[in-house]
C-alpha cells in the first residue's frame, strides 16, 4: 500500500498575518488591566497545556470524557446514518488527541462512506502531530489538516469542495464560551456552513454539584497544572515574571449562572513585569484572575441556544448515567439555493 501523503493546509497563513505573539500580548494586557482579572481560556492549551488537559481526561475524577466516548462508541451507528450515504467532510474543531473522532471514524469506515476528515486548529504543530497520529491508526485515511481560524476554514472548505459538511465540536467545549459568546460562535459557525449540514456538539449536563467540584479540583492537582500553564506560558512567550507558586488554583460552582468556574488567586500582595508589554500588574494578598468557564446545560437550554443560532435539533444522545449529552443539529437556511446567507 502507497504511504499516506499528509495534508497540512493554512487557510490564511494565519500565525503570521494576525501576529500570534501580538494577540496573546493584548489579550493579556487588557485581561490584567481589569478590575475583574481575567485571561482568556485559549492560551493554556499550547503544546504542554495540550498534554495536561489529555492528563485530565484521564482522571477518574473528570466524568466527560468517559460519558462522551461511552455515547460514541454505543450508538456509532447512529451517527452513520447522518450521512445519506453522500460524500461529506467531517470536520472537527478542537481536535485534542482526535479519540473521540477515531470513534465515527471507525464507524464510517466500517460502513464503508465516502468522506475526508478535516481537524481545524490555529495551531500548526499541534495538527502536524495529530496528523500524524491518525494517519498512523488508519493509513488510508483521507485526510487534510487545515490551519484556521474555525468560521475562516469553513468557508475555505467550502469553495474548494462542493460536498455536504458534518461538523463535530465534542468535549463540552462550547461550556468554555459564556451564553452570549456561545450564540456569537455558533452563528458564526452557521454563516460558514451550508443549508442541510449537519453538526454534532457535546454539552454537559446540569448534575450533583459535589461530582462537578471534585472534577474540576482533582486531588493529583492535574487541573491546578493546567491552569498555571498560561501563567507559564505568559513567562516563556512573553517574558513574564510570574511566581507560580504565588498563586493557588481554586475551581467553584456559580449557583447562578451554572457554570464551573476556574481562578487563579495571588496569595500575597505582589508586582508581576511583563516585558513584551513593557509594564507590571499588581495583585492584592487573594486576588483573582479569572481563568476560565465551563457552563452546565439543561436539555431546554440546549434546544433554546439552537434556535436562537439557526439550528434544528433532530436528537440528543445521552450517555448511560444521562450527565452528557451529544446533540445533532441542522442547519437551517431561507436561501432557495442552499448556499451561505450572512447576518
Amino acid at each position: 500500500m502507497p504511504q499516506q501523503t499528509i495534508k497540512i493546509v493554512s487557510a490564511a497563513d494565519f500565525a503570521r498575518n494576525f501576529g500570534a505573539r501580538e494577540a496573546f500580548a493584548l489579550d493579556v494586557l487588557v485581561g490584567l488591566s481589569e478590575t475583574r482579572k481575567r485571561l482568556p481560556s485559549q492560551y493554556m492549551y499550547d503544546a504542554e497545556g495540550s498534554q495536561l488537559f489529555e492528563q485530565i481526561t484521564q482522571l477518574e475524577e473528570y466524568y466527560p470524557t468517559r460519558c462522551e466516548l461511552d455515547i460514541l462508541r454505543r450508538h456509532a451507528d447512529r451517527f452513520t446514518q447522518l450521512a445519506d450515504n453522500q460524500p461529506f467532510n467531517l470536520i472537527e474543531f478542537g481536535a485534542g488527541s482526535a479519540l473521540k473522532a477515531s470513534c465515527l471514524i471507525e464507524a464510517f469506515r466500517k460502513h464503508q462512506l465516502d468522506f475526508q476528515y478535516v481537524p481545524i486548529d490555529i495551531s500548526q504543530s499541534a495538527l502536524e502531530q495529530l496528523a500524524e497520529d491518525m494517519i498512523g491508526r488508519f493509513p488510508d485515511l483521507d485526510l487534510m489538516a487545515l490551519i484556521s481560524d474555525y468560521s475562516t476554514g469553513i468557508k475555505w472548505l467550502n469553495n474548494r469542495y462542493r460536498r455536504r459538511n458534518i461538523a463535530i465540536f465534542l468535549g463540552s467545549s462550547i461550556g468554555n464560551f459564556s451564553h452570549a459568546e456561545a450564540r456569537i460562535f455558533l452563528r458564526s459557525m452557521w454563516n460558514g456552513l451550508n443549508n442541510g449540514d449537519n453538526l454534532i456538539i457535546g454539552f454537559d449536563l446540569k448534575k450533583d454539584i459535589e461530582l462537578l467540584l471534585k472534577a474540576y479540583n482533582d486531588p493529583k492537582g492535574v487541573t491546578a497544572e493546567f491552569n498555571y500553564n498560561i501563567l507559564r506560558r505568559i513567562n516563556r512567550e512573553l517574558g513574564g515574571e510570574f511566581d507560580i507558586e504565588s498563586f493557588r488554583h481554586i475551581g467553584t460552582y456559580d449557583v447562578f449562572s451554572g457554570a464551573m468556574e476556574s481562578y487563579l488567586v495571588s496569595l500575597k500582595a505582589q508586582e508581576v513585569f511583563i516585558h513584551a508589554i513593557g509594564r507590571s500588574f499588581s495583585f492584592r494578598p487573594w486576588e483573582p484572575i479569572h481563568v476560565e468557564y465551563s457552563y452546565k446545560y439543561l436539555e431546554s437550554d440546549i434546544e433554546t441556544l439552537a434556535a436562537e443560532t439557526g439550528f434544528e435539533v433532530i436528537e440528543h444522545i445521552y450517555d448511560s448515567n444521562r450527565w452528557f449529552i451529544d446533540s445533532f443539529w441542522r442547519v437551517r437556511k431561507n436561501d432557495t439555493d442552499g448556499t451561505t446567507r450572512l447576518v
